[in-house]
This record gives structure tokens, C-alpha cells and sequence, in this order.
């Protein structure tokens, strides 16, 4: 079973950047349909952008060309480079499987703050 680490969130100011990233263990990475996701306090988990195995993103209507996703397969790692942040984005965010709806890894926070 594959798992993920998360990292890369922190604290930044409205406006700021951040870049998280997504290590999957395991040598199937380059064989996933990938996604990032975001939960914010007393909120449900949202889907925020997903990358296929052959690197076409999508994005969620309210990523509005701020965010970018990535990936490298030979680093069996995954990346959501954020600009132009918001309060609304504060949130912990997570990486997984396209559609997989468990195996969760820890997550990493964003908080957008002034």
C-alpha cells in the first residue's frame, strides 16, 4: 500500500507563496492519478487539483490560475506551487490518489494570515 508524506505548508502573509509537496513511498507513484485536497477548520475536505499519470492537470473553479500542480515520478513526488494566497486558503492540505477515499496521510498546514 502506497502512503504519503506532505510538507511545505506554514504560515505566510495574504499574497505570499507557498510551494507543498507529496512523497509516496512504494515504486507504483508513476502508475496514480494524483490529486491534492485541502480541509479548513469545520469545513469538509475539498478537492483542490489533480495531475494524471501523464501530467494533464485539472483545477478546482476556485484556484483562478494561483495554483499549479506538478509532478516528478523519478522522485515519486508531487508538488502544488500556491501564489497569490488568500485567508480562504488557509487549510490543512493533503495529497492522495485521484478519487481514493482513505489512506490519508498526516497533511501539512497553510495558514494565511496577516
Amino acid at each position: 500500500q502506497v502512503h504519503f508524506v506532505e510538507s511545505g505548508g506554514g504560515l505566510v502573509q495574504p499574497g505570499g507563496s507557498l510551494r507543498l509537496a507529496c512523497v509516496a513511498s512504494g515504486s507504483m507513484f508513476s502508475s496514480y492519478d494524483m490529486a491534492w485536497y485541502r480541509q479548513a477548520p469545520g469545513k469538509q475536505r475539498e478537492w483542490v487539483a489533480s495531475i494524471t499519470i501523464g501530467g494533464r492537470p485539472y483545477y478546482s473553479d476556485f484556484m483562478k490560475g494561483r495554483f499549479t500542480i506538478s509532478r516528478d515520478n523519478a522522485k515519486n513526488t508531487m508538488y502544488l506551487q500556491m501564489n497569490n494566497l488568500k485567508p480562504e486558503d488557509t487549510a490543512v492540505y493533503y495529497c492522495n490518489v485521484w478519487g481514493s477515499l482513505n489512506n490519508w496521510g498526516q497533511g501539512t498546514q497553510v495558514t494565511v494570515s496577516a
